[in-house]
């Protein structure tokens, strides 16, 4: 017999509305429910906001995973909220690209746009090009601290990018006194690089003005210092020679400071005599040597006579009242002053 359906049993009609047109709407309906799930993970790593389209069951068994970690994460410590969102993030690419092989099985074409150069993943969603690859967003990070350098500047170092911080720590010069990395300005000197207000004087702390500096023992000096600490001293003056000086009688003098220790007065024929390291000229050498004429009063270099505890040239060793020469050596003394025989007999007997 035939059998009539009532009414109650009729399959309830599917409204068309929730019936994505195409497979590609509906590629296009889940990657949104996807980029919508990574929002809502970023601003709370423990709640999933819930989707509106039709799942796939592998999103379902995917989600599931990612809800039963939510759920064992949420007791962990702050460090493990880090973990549980790079373990979603790389869930959602899984999900992506087993979404993309599902429906190119199924005749529908989706546009892949690379593979990311860290994990070799295909990019369906956001990607960066840098360094002549493609990257996942959050896999394009710094090769030292893996800090995301999405949204930031980076330097590349042998095809690896490095973020500002580090990149300056492991490769820029380093300055010669704080050992500190330079970012801006540098300035070489004495073979090696320096912050420029790191280049002061070692002794004053002042820096450099237009005179420059000077080297000693791979240290640079100020020409105040530098005199003052490493200079030769004039034996004269005391004061640091600089230029134009004389070395003389063991010491180093400024020209104008080599004169004679009696008279002060400078060298003119460029000859003197030292004593007891002073130099003197040939007067008062003689003087202080006592080898002066008692009769001219100049310096004796030959033969002398000694008497009336002086020295005299023999020729000026005369009778103090007939100028005669006494050749003989034979005189007589009156209040320090020599006579011949004859005079003295005259004036005195």
């Amino acid at each position: 017999m035939p059998i009539r359906l009532s009414e109650s049993d009729l399959p309830v009609p599917v409204a068309a509305s929730l019936t994505p047109e195409s497979p590609t709407k509906e590629l296009e309906s889940i990657l949104e429910d996807l980029m919508g799930l990574a929002q809502g993970d970023a601003a709370s790593p423990t709640a999933t906001p819930p989707l509106t389209q039709k799942k796939s069951v592998r999103k379902k068994k995917e989600d599931e995973q990612n809800e039963r970690k939510e759920d064992g994460n949420a007791a962990a410590a702050s460090d493990g909220a880090t973990t549980t969102q790079r373990q979603k993030t790389d869930a959602i690419d899984d999900l992506l690209g087993g979404l993309s092989s599902d429906l190119e099985k199924i005749g529908v074409r989706t546009t892949a746009k690379g593979h990311c150069a860290a994990c070799n993943k295909c990019i369906v969603g956001k990607m960066i090009t840098a360094l002549g690859e493609v990257w996942h967003p959050e896999h394009f990070v710094c090769v030292a601290c893996k800090v995301e350098l999405s949204t930031r500047g980076f330097f590349e170092r042998e095809g690896r990018p490095y973020c500002d911080k580090d990149y300056h720590e492991l490769f820029s010069p380093r300055c010669a006194y704080c050992k500190g990395p330079i970012l801006q300005n540098i300035l070489t000197a004495l073979d090696q690089n320096w912050h420029p207000e790191h280049f002061f004087c070692t002794h004053c702390g002042q820096l450099f003005g237009p005179e420059g500096f000077l080297e000693k023992d791979g240290k640079p000096y100020c020409c105040t210092d530098f005199y003052h600490l490493f200079a030769p001293k004039c034996s004269g003056c005391g004061e640091s020679v600089r230029e134009n000086y004389l070395t003389a009688a063991n010491g180093t003098w400024h020209a104008e400071c080599f004169v004679c220790a009696d008279c002060l007065k400078p060298f003119s024929d460029g000859c003197f005599m030292e004593l007891d390291g002073r130099p003197l000229c040939a007067l008062h050498f003689h003087s202080r040597q006592g080898t002066l004429c008692g009769g001219c009063g100049e310096p004796i270099t030959g033969r002398c006579i000694t008497a009336l505890d002086n020295k005299f040239h023999p020729e000026h060793f005369v009778c103090a009242f007939s100028l005669k020469q006494l050749s003989q050596g034979i005189f007589k003394e009156e209040r320090g002053k020599p006579y011949c025989s004859a005079c003295y007999n005259k004036l005195f007997v």
